[in-house]
């Protein structure tokens, strides 16, 4: 009836692949495992036949996760040659070509493949994601087929496959359990959840939706860390939840930087004054009577003066040594242009799990004889100290507390290891990078233990195990029955507080073992719920003596009760020490952080208070809620909200989205699989490099190395700096060619001769310009970086000032040159060459003088110039290149020059040094409203 049936139908037509919504995808947790192997017409016992499995796979497709359609390498060569600027460059290599001018030529193409090269090996790394992700399928899977067990390549499982788990397999696809025996299901990696999470087959109410309260379910990718449980397949491939990650992967575009969309716009506003200049340069040469052929020459040579061909070198070269410096500071980037992104960050979502806190369960609280006890340490380091009221304390002398880490260390299947350096494991004894293998419950109070000095090692010298009672997720406890070198046998019980206690008839309190009383049992609850309020995850611990007439009853039953109740433990998945700081840093630079986790809300909401991100009068959502929201009420309150818990994948992708469409510049941290799609999505997605998946790193633009979250503040303020450089520059640059296009066209409007020839004006664009510019790309971040709020990514490159700072500059260095042309000019009316030579150096050194001007949104003397040793060097190389082309006899006629005399330069030094001096004292008598956009 079952396995062979041809009467099955699968419920979507074959080849489609739409998203399911969240009802279908849950629509299993509330059928009885009955129901669910009678929709798939598989009897339990004896699964799918194999011709069955085989049409079956015909029709749905392997269990794979797809990649989508793949570009070429070719076509993604090419598409690095569709940007503006990129064009604009090329055209600008072409004009050059045809004047024969090839230096010129060859160095843009130079630029442009380098930044072609730069972009096609970036774009080949980001879309690793789904490759990534298919690493987490399962290999092989145990499936019932026929009524024999068989280990089969997971990618042949289908719908109605029964298949069997254990601890140590990694689910092939999602499953509905059937049945389970002690099963736990680390799912971090997929739900954000610190822990393990039990599994049983009982069915769950609808409208428990949420994936990581999905108890009767398994997802593809998960890892079973302890017992086993057999299961049908309800979804394969696509159709998982894992696929429906790979899917919002491949749909979801990269967010374009605001530094590209800047750039994109000041190449189009380039081109259009290129074009303007050099039919109005020419226009007017040739009505004041000049050759036709040289006005257009240098008409030609003021438009390719007017493109700063350097620029997209000058800015990958800046952005190359900002990664470097970002390396040292334990943040990789993987995206070049990403890295000024985080410059105007407004928002960092940030994963909980791992990323703001150590993804270690450790025991912070314990209540023992009446008092509470703090436990300090880091993470599964065996070191820490025990405190009560303020003082420190040894467990040796307080025994209610050494019992409590005694049944700790051996009522426990964990073990506390070492990683060799080499990747190696080694048992414990004094090594660096410690670990646990097998549940981190066990390992936090295996850790406590050790800060003691009770390790399994000493206590096993002491105690032999003869019989243990397994946790199980229906009794809630763990005993281990002991016997003592003389004999002595005891029983050491851990377990959920509530069940515990009722196992318990006395308690040891205030230093005596006491009957347990009703008002004494309503103490312990009470601060059960305290803990519990803390976020803190509470284990109860008790014994039991055996007596000599006992020594033979072991069953469960009859050994866990009679108890002593000894005490309870608090422990969680602590924050990063450094994390705070981190936080308020963020907050000072108005950065908003949000915490967004597939946890419980009250773990949650412990965490993001204890680290500052639950403001007072934040608000906390959950994942049903935002479930229920629709898009404008969320709008309306994205901003408001401090805290997402027990949310999906699609929930985070769709937080993201709504903090990018409120004008948003928005970070995404995150380590597990479930945070790619999201990741990808955000203006800066980030990983972690320890704790991270594969799947997480490939779709990030920058990884933590140390996954570190203050690491993140160090990026940003590093980001902020390097846009910082590239506005001075592009200021720099801009101003400089101002002040040459001026000078030429204001010379054509007053009738004088050209004051600049064709291959001066490309000389100072290559040369004066690019080595002055290059070194303002490594200028030290000023000290109040932090200190100010990001700044607008929609907001020009032309902003704060800037704008201000290229029209006046360039202005003065236009007319100080022409001036200083004129001058000379007057003077020697039949030494033309000699007046532009003058001309040519005026140009230069007021330009060499202003990059220092660049330096500051004020005036040039708001800095030291030798914070800067780099860009002291290239000015002294540019003005010793400017003599050699001056006084170097073959150059001389190469660039139409002719050596200078004492007047001369003085006349040079002072027409030069004029700009900035004239430009502060405008910078005083700006308009106010000016004054404080510059300052904001």
């Amino acid at each position: 009836m079952f396995a062979g049936s041809s009467e099955y139908i699968y419920n979507r037509q074959l080849g489609q692949r739409e998203e399911r919504n969240l009802s279908d995808s849950a629509r299993w947790i509330d059928w009885e495992a009955e129901k669910v192997t009678a929709h798939f017409r598989v009897d339990p016992s004896v699964g799918l036949s194999e011709e069955e499995a085989q049409k079956r796979l015909k029709q749905v497709g392997t269990n794979q996760l797809s990649e989508g359609e793949k570009i070429s390498l070719l076509a993604l060569f090419v598409d690095q040659f569709k940007d503006f600027m990129v064009l604009v460059l090329l055209a600008a290599t072409l004009i050059s070509g045809l004047l024969g001018e090839y230096t010129d030529a060859i160095a843009i193409i130079a630029i442009v493949l380098l930044n072609a090269i730069l972009g096609f090996v970036q774009e080949v790394r980001a879309e690793k994601s789904l490759s990534a992700l298919k690493k987490l399928s399962a290999p092989t899977a145990r499936v019932l087929r026929n009524g024999k067990w068989l280990r089969l390549d997971a990618s042949k499982l289908v719908p109605g496959d029964i298949v069997h788990m254990e601890s140590g397999d990694r689910l092939p696809a999602d499953v509905r359990f059937l049945k389970t025996e002690n099963l736990y299901v680390e799912e971090s990696a997929l739900t954000g959840e610190s822990v393990p999470v039990a599994k049983n087959p009982a069915r769950l109410p609808r409208q428990d939706v949420s994936l990581g309260d999905r108890k009767n379910m398994g997802y593809m990718g998960t890892m079973a860390v302890r017992g086993k449980g057999v299961g049908v397949v309800v979804h394969t491939g696509m159709d998982t939840e894992m696929g429906k990650i790979a899917h919002l992967i491949e749909s979801t575009d990269t967010a374009e930087t605001p530094l590209q969309r800047r750039l994109e716009q000041l190449g189009k506003v380039l081109i259009v004054v290129a074009l303007i200049l050099t039919a109005v340069v020419v226009i007017t040469g040739i009505l004041h009577g000049h050759d036709v052929y040289k006005m257009f020459l240098a008409g030609v040579s003021l438009a390719v003066a007017a493109i700063p061909e350097g620029l997209p070198a000058i800015v990958t070269i800046a952005l190359a040594l900002g990664v470097q410096r970002m390396i040292k500071r334990k943040a990789i980037v993987r995206k070049l242009p990403s890295v000024e992104t985080l410059g105007c960050a407004t928002v960092i979502c940030s994963d909980k799990t791992g990323t703001l806190t150590q993804n270690k369960m450790m025991v912070t609280r314990i209540w023992a004889d009446g008092r509470k006890v703090t436990v300090s340490g880091n993470g599964y380091i065996p070191e820490g100290a025990f405190a009560c009221q303020g003082r420190e304390i040894n467990p040796s002398d307080f025994q209610p507390l050494r019992r409590i880490l005694e049944i700790s260390v051996l009522c426990n299947n964990a073990s506390l290891l070492q990683e060799k350096e080499k990747g190696g494991l080694l048992k414990i004894k004094k090594q660096v990078n410690w670990l646990i293998d097998g549940d981190p419950t066990e390992g936090a109070l295996l850790v406590a233990g050790a800060k003691a000095g009770l390790t399994s090692e000493y206590l096993s010298e002491e105690w032999k195990r003869v019989k243990e009672f397994p946790f199980d997720s229906e009794r809630k406890m763990m005993s281990v029955l002991l016997e003592r070198k003389d004999g002595r046998q005891v029983l050491y019980t851990k377990g959920a507080p509530d069940i515990l206690l009722a196992k318990c008839t006395r308690i040891v309190y205030q230093e005596k073992t006491v009957p347990l009383t009703d008002s004494l049992r309503a103490e312990i609850l009470r601060l059960n719920e305290e803990f519990a309020g803390m976020a803190l995850r509470n284990l109860a611990f008790a014994y039991r003596e055996i007596t000599g007439k006992e020594r033979d009853v072991h069953s469960d039953l009859s050994a866990e009760s009679q108890l002593t109740f000894v005490g309870l433990a608090g422990m969680i998945d602590p924050p990063r020490e450094e994390v705070k700081e981190a936080i308020r840093i963020c907050h000072r630079a108005g950065i908003k952080t949000a915490m967004i986790t597939g946890d419980h809300q009250a773990t949650a909401m412990a965490i993001a208070t204890e680290l500052g991100i639950l403001r007072p009068g934040g608000l906390t959502l959950n994942g049903r809620d935002l479930y229920n929201m629709n898009d404008e009420e969320f709008l309306k309150k994205v901003n408001d909200i401090d805290v997402y818990a027990r949310v999906s994948p699609e929930h985070k992708l769709r937080i993201v989205k709504a903090l990018q469409k409120t004008g948003h510049v928005v970070a995404m941290t995150g380590d597990g699989v479930n945070d790619a799609p999201a990741i990808k999505a955000a203006d800066i997605g980030i990983a972690m490099g320890i704790s991270g998946t594969d799947v997480s790193k490939e779709a990030s633009s920058l990884v933590l190395a140390d996954d570190n979250f203050a690491t993140i503040v160090a990026a940003i303020e590093e980001g902020r700096s390097i846009y910082d450089n590239i506005r001075k520059f592009i200021s720099y640059l801009l101003a400089s060619n101002v002040g040459e296009i001026l000078v030429m066209f204001l010379a054509m409007l007053a009738g004088l001769p050209l004051p600049l020839v064709p291959i001066q004006i490309l000389w100072v664009n290559l040369v004066t310009d690019g080595l002055p510019a290059m070194a303002l790309g490594v200028d030290p971040a000023q000290v109040n970086s932090m200190d100010r709020p990001p700044r607008n990514s929609r907001e020009s490159v032309f902003a704060r000032g800037v704008g201000w700072k290229i029209v006046t500059r360039g202005l003065l260095i236009g007319l100080c040159s022409l001036a200083a042309f004129w001058v000379t000019y007057s003077e020697f009316p039949d030494d033309l060459v000699k007046a532009q030579t003058v001309a040519f150096s005026t140009l230069v050194f007021a330009q060499l003088i202003y990059v220092f001007d660049c330096r500051s949104t004020g005036s040039i003397f708001n800095r030291t110039p030798f914070d800067n040793r780099a860009l002291v060097l290239a000015v002294i190389s540019s003005a010793l290149l400017l003599l050699g082309v001056i006084y170097y006899p073959p150059l001389q006629p190469i660039f139409h020059t002719v050596p200078l005399g004492f007047r001369e330069w003085i006349l040079v030094l002072v027409t030069s040094t004029l700009p900035v001096l004239i430009a502060g004292l405008l910078d005083q008598i700006r308009p106010a409203s000016l004054k404080k956009a510059v300052q904001g």
